[in-house]
């Protein structure tokens, strides 16, 4: 059998552990991005008169230019180099950053986070595809992903705590200005001690359709779940562009099948491995949204907590997350077979999320809610390192950056189902709650409040049910081996050559 880049030996930069620094930087930076904005949103809006009907698009720039232009950015760094792409990406973002701070229009601030979309493009997938191509060795490889994926998993809700503290003591242009530190020590760092392995370099050419089909499909498909939101399922616009997603992402893999160089090779996806890890992630960060979207209402609108106070209200599910992610995912995962982490720790998080269907007007948070979240974390954090790391499992090195993208893609899909599905769930329970209750109400606003509760109880109930078809689809899609480098992995799809090399060794 000729040598290929899957069957050499492992690569081993003496300075991938300083690069592994620099990496969870950048990713921790993008993933505060996704929420960081929304604790300081209410604010900028008053400050650049914002209208209501505008305020969305806050949210709404960001997550049309990083979702649609993923699989892109994730093709760019197999082909320009990922060290390359992931400091354009930085530079990118900081550039951005500023630009969002100084905003003195509605205009500016729009442009600024769509173009800290287009940078998150680039910089995500490379970042994830770096610690692929530069951790080959099992036990290193579990390390470095468990690091990667409690980062992944709990920056979200740092996004939260440091988005209220800077909102609440400086000021929302904070919000923005805090990414440039991180962009500058991580590029500086990026340039000193990043060395990608050249050989996995891709020399094809760029598939110039399909990235035109996969990016207008997938901005459509993630706007119409915006607009599924605002303004109904059945709304003719919202259904013209579920059908104009459909049809462009059904073009996209026509055309990805018959190109000589495609943006996305189908084997990456069609592999039952990988397949699953992408359904039951894009699920779990439905059920994720559960969380982080009616819990972080019902702390500040019910229960009266400051930004500060719920961003801090999080951090055990943080300290969860990293204690799933590196004790237990990272020691475990080359000793036991994926699903048998992944499975149980979607299980355990849904346990988590049942415990918060029980919530009420005067729900005690150390009772309930700190079990819950702690429940939740462990659980997301043990899944979720294990997913990222098989994620990019017997992929060939010059496919490691799309197939990275696709992880994002499928966490970016994931939320904007997640915010249009579940926001609908507590409007409908909401309003009907509030129609059945409205003659033995012993005052509006209390009965407000209980039907707000209603609402988020009867979504978080929908997010319980997602995190189980998580697991489920983890437990029996995913037949991956234990990832130990001892063997070849079970029920791969990819062709002999990867059946017949150790596991996990690019």
């Amino acid at each position: 059998m000729p040598e290929t880049a899957l069957n050499k030996a492992p690569y081993a930069d003496p300075r991938r552990w300083k690069a592994l620094i620099f990496i969870a930087l950048a990713q921790l930076m993008v993933v505060l991005d996704a929420t960081i904005v929304n604790i300081a949103l209410p604010s900028a809006q008053a400050d650049l008169n914002i209208s209501d009907g505008n305020k969305q698009w806050v949210i709404t720039a960001y997550a049309l230019a990083f979702g649609g232009l993923l699989l892109f950015g994730g093709r760019i760094a197999d082909l320009w180099g990922r060290k390359q792409t992931f400091i354009v990406g930085l530079v990118g973002f900081a550039a951005a950053s500023a630009l969002g701070g100084a905003a003195v229009g509605s205009g500016m601030l729009l442009g600024a986070r769509a173009l800290q979309g287009v940078f998150g493009a680039l910089l995500a997938p490379s970042a994830l595809s770096l610690l692929a191509v530069m951790f080959t060795d099992p036990k290193e490889r579990a390390k470095a992903f468990g690091v990667f994926g409690a980062i992944a998993g709990g920056g979200g809700a740092v996004g939260l705590i440091l988005g209220g503290v800077l909102t609440e003591y400086l000021d929302w242009r904070w919000t923005f200005f805090v990414n440039i530190p991180f962009a500058i020590v991580a590029a500086v760092g990026a340039v000193a001690v990043i060395r990608e392995p050249t050989e996995s370099r891709n020399p094809s050419k760029l598939d110039v359709p399909g990235v035109l089909l996969a990016t207008s499909g997938l901005v459509a498909l993630v706007y119409a779940f915006t607009r599924a939101e605002s303004d109904g399922w059945t709304a003719g616009p919202t259904i013209a562009l579920y059908v104009a997603a459909a049809v462009l992402l059904i073009a996209f893999v026509i055309v990805e099948s018959r190109v000589k160089a495609p943006l996305l090779p189908l084997r990456v996806v069609t592999d039952r491995n990988r397949g699953g890890v992408y359904a039951s992630l894009g699920l779990a960060v439905i059920g994720m949204f559960g969380l982080f979207l009616f819990l972080t209402y019902y702390m500040q609108i019910v229960k009266g907590y400051s930004p500060v106070e719920t961003g801090l209200a999080f951090l055990p599910m943080v300290a969860g997350m990293i204690t799933g992610s590196t004790q237990i995912g990272a020691r475990l995962m080359t000793r036991v077979p994926p699903r048998l982490l992944m499975g149980p720790g979607f299980l355990v998080a849904a346990s988590g999320m049942l415990l918060l269907t029980q919530i009420d007007l005067d729900t005690s948070y150390p009772a309930l809610i700190l079990p819950a979240i702690v429940l939740l974390g462990l659980g997301m954090g043990t899944a979720f390192m294990p997913a990222m790391s098989l994620a990019t499992h017997g992929v060939e090195p010059r496919d490691a950056g799309v197939a990275s993208a696709m992880v994002n893609t499928s966490q970016q899909v994931g939320g904007a189902i997640g915010t249009a599905l579940l926001n609908t769930i507590a409007a409908s329970a909401t309003t009907a709650y509030a129609k059945g209750h409205i003659a033995t109400a012993s005052s509006p606003k209390l009965l407000q409040l209980q039907s707000m509760v209603h609402g988020y109880t009867a979504a978080i109930a929908w997010a319980v049910g997602i995190l189980l078809l998580a697991a489920a689809i983890a437990t029996t899609l995913i037949s991956a081996g234990r990832q130990d480098g001892g063997g070849a992995v079970a029920g791969s799809g990819d062709g002999a050559v990867e059946d017949a090399v150790p596991v996990m060794a690019h």
